[in-house]
């Protein structure tokens, strides 16, 4: 692990390989049926069919989400309004798509480096690693190590609090907490079911979000689970890609 000089970044150098992205069409229905106590569309699902083996290359990204202390700092310098709702040591939440590339592009500068967002593909390899798992810590959902809506505590918690919820490269908080942009506009993956729609027109920003926040349950807490900001949430938090 490694920390950006200036901002005080910790990364997770994330190798290149491959991402078995997605869920196969034939395994939609039994997903629904997991997840059946929580009454949602089979569309939610079928939208990460079919399942791809998809290229990545190496990247470095940060080990948790970007917290209220670090936008505080950017807010400062560029005149940006907040007022943080949780402690310094929170993710950062409710900030619009725009707002998020307005910080990547400060953080480049500060760090002297180019800083971004993570595609849909490089988040889905560091939550996943190079296997199938269903959680980034594996198959078996526990509520104790995301927090999500079953562990019932409501609100964001500091960065890192759950360790056990790491993915297989040691990334943490990629359930839970905060949901996280990524660079990538939502479009059906090629060869996706015919019910999954061309365009989320409901949703508060085309780009899709990954990981679901304290307010979801952990169907969003799924790897593979592609979603976006639906109203009344217009924003999300952040988490940073480099160069490796």
């Amino acid at each position: 692990m490694t920390a950006s000089p200036r901002l005080h970044l910790p990364w997770v150098d994330i190798p290149s390989g491959t991402v078995v992205r997605g869920t196969p069409a034939e395994e939609i229905d039994s997903v629904v049926a997991r997840y059946r106590d929580l009454d949602l569309p089979i569309h939610f699902f079928a939208k990460e069919a079919p399942r791809q083996v998809t290229a990545v290359d190496a990247f470095r990204i940060t080990l948790t989400p970007v917290t209220n202390s670090i936008w505080h700092h950017f807010a400062q310098q560029t005149g940006s309004p907040f007022t943080p709702r949780t402690p310094t040591d929170h993710p950062v939440d409710d900030r619009t798509w725009q707002e998020a590339m307005d910080f990547c592009a400060w953080a480049s500068d500060t760090a002297g480096q180019p800083i971004r967002l993570p595609t849909e593909a490089e988040w889905e390899r560091a939550a996943r690693g190079d296997d199938m798992r269903e959680y980034p810590w594996g198959d078996e959902f526990d509520p104790r190590r995301a927090n999500l809506a079953e562990l019932g505590v409501g609100a964001t918690l500091a960065v890192g609090l759950l360790p056990e919820g790491a993915s297989p490269f040691g990334v943490l908080d990629m359930a839970g907490n905060v949901d996280e942009w990524t660079s990538s506009v939502y479009t059906p993956y090629p060869g996706a079911p015919p019910a999954v729609p061309l365009v989320e027109s409901w949703a508060s920003d085309p780009h899709v979000t990954r990981g679901g926040s304290f307010r979801d349950h952990r169907d969003l807490a799924r790897c593979a689970r592609r979603h976006a900001v639906y109203p009344p949430v217009l924003g999300a938090g952040l988490r940073l890609v480099t160069t490796a």
